[in-house]
């Protein structure tokens, strides 16, 4: 089990180094409904990275039986299809990076201050769940977990260990908001324009890295 932990850290590492979620986070716990917002969106956040972890580890069921002392082909091609798509992605990161302005926010984040608990939860899940970088995290995940023979319980608690790293940085804020409101809203600030000015540099060195973890992976599964 220590091995499967050790090879979905780097991939759960990926999921919680998310700057957009963790500025949503953020704006919600400056909003007026702070507390409500936030906690819904939290649940959403952790709903989104179980469901996806799940899912990915239940269809690496159909793939061929893993055994440690032959080569695996279809997991190899597997994870050097995903550690190619995250250095594209990473690659689009890099291009997009602003040069000189002040960087964009996507137009659906002025709208946060009017979200309702239900909204923020259904917002949290889509941008766990649904998004492109965050669904290839899940499915190195989940071919790591599904094709490691491992047992039912040890399965749960992988799957645990992955969500509770994957959600960290969405729920330390919101934890720490909830515990002292007062002294963190500049700490808030401060951070939330931080990851607005590095965001894309940030996601682009990350996928990067993990881009080519991966592919070294799926040379190895030959």
């Amino acid at each position: 089990m220590g091995g499967v932990i050790g090879e979905i850290l780097p991939l759960a590492l990926g999921v919680a180094i998310s700057p957009i979620p963790i500025i949503a986070a953020i704006l919600m716990l400056l909003s007026p409904k702070a507390k409500a917002t936030s906690v819904g969106f939290l649940i959403g956040w952790i709903a989104g990275i179980i469901v996806a972890s799940v899912a990915f580890t239940l269809l690496s069921a159909v793939l061929p039986e893993n055994d440690p002392d032959a080569s695996n082909p279809v997991q190899g091609t597997i994870k050097l299809v995903l550690g190619l798509l995250l250095i594209l992605l990473a690659a689009r990161q890099w291009r997009g990076r602003p040069h000189g302005q002040a960087p964009e926010l996507p137009k659906w984040m002025s709208a946060i201050d009017t979200l309702t608990p239900v909204k923020g939860a259904g917002l949290g899940f889509l941008l766990s769940a649904l998004n492109p970088k965050n669904l290839i995290m899940a499915a190195g995940a989940g071919i790591a977990i599904g094709g490691s023979n491992l047992g039912n319980g040890q399965i749960v608690v992988v799957i645990a260990v992955f969500t509770v790293i994957a959600a960290c940085t969405v729920a330390v804020p919101v934890i720490a908001y909830l515990a002292a409101a007062d002294r963190m809203a500049q700490p808030l600030e401060t951070l939330r324009e931080w990851l607005v000015r590095e965001n894309a540099v940030v996601m682009a060195v990350l996928l990067l890295v993990i881009g080519v973890v991966m592919i070294g992976k799926g040379i190895g599964s030959f």
